[in-house]
């Protein structure tokens, strides 16, 4: 079944070349095919997100409140999704469609003829930053390199976007995760297919748009809903969560 995706995968990606003339711009015009397809999934992934947003300090409480009960915490929980349409996995849709095409681009990329690169920019598309700067140095590995620094930032950018719409307490930890994930991006990138790289860095590119100009909006229709619907139902949505203190044992006499 594997084998039977990744010649389909590679059928796709030569028809595009043989129409665009460019191995590079075919990997290019396939990341925009997919992106194209899965954007009602993404809205509603983000309206996932928007939900999960609006109704976190609600799970906090009841999280909070059940500390101590771990079988009734789950079961409140579940009541608590089922009571408002939730569904806590619904963000993660969009990048489980996208993870096929992005591991069958590493077997595809072995594929591609030599010499066949990115409007002779990224001259071979099957090779990574550490074999290209090993055999060309670092003047016939630079492209590549910036390649990799571009999968790091393209990563980062998102998160930042993000993490304006999370609570302050939220917002640290999402930052320091974002940077942490860019780096490690940079370091996984060093090795692989610059095509691959190059699939990433399109899809990232039109994620960053598609945030600015659909996402925002999105989330901030479906949070003035979620927010409008607790309040018919008497529920304040900026509810504090208060943790639980700790009692003090009574110290032994003698």
């Amino acid at each position: 079944m594997w084998d039977w995706f990744i010649n389909f995968l590679y059928a796709i990606l030569e028809g595009l070349a043989g129409f665009c003339g460019d191995w590079g711009v075919a990997v290019i015009v396939l990341t925009i095919i997919i992106r194209i397809i899965i954007m009602p999934l993404m809205t509603k992934s983000t309206a996932s997100s928007a939900k999960m947003q609006a109704l976190q300090p609600m799970m906090q409480e009841i999280q909070q409140r059940y500390a101590n009960d771990p079988e009734r915490q789950a079961k409140e929980m579940q009541k608590f999704y089922a009571d408002n349409k939730f569904n806590p996995l619904g963000g993660c849709l969009p990048m489980i469609v996208q993870m096929p095409v992005f591991f069958g681009l590493f077997s595809v990329a072995k594929m591609v003829p030599k010499g066949e690169g990115f409007l002779n920019i990224v001259p071979e598309l099957s090779e990574s930053v550490s074999n290209m700067i090993h055999t060309t140095g670092l003047a016939g590995g630079a492209v590549y390199i910036l390649l990799v620094v571009a999968f790091g930032v393209l990563t980062l950018i998102p998160m930042l976007m993000s993490a304006k719409n999370m609570p302050p307490e939220q917002r640290q930890s999402s930052l320091f995760m974002g940077i942490a994930m860019a780096v490690m991006m940079v370091w996984v990138g060093w090795k692989l297919p610059a095509a691959v790289i190059l699939y990433y860095d399109a899809s990232a590119i039109w994620q960053v748009v598609q945030q600015k100009v659909v996402t925002q909006r999105v989330m901030d229709k479906v949070k003035a809903e979620t927010e409008a619907k607790l309040a018919e139902q008497g529920v304040d949505s900026k509810i504090e969560v208060v943790r639980r203190e700790k009692k003090a044992r009574p110290r032994k006499k003698g």
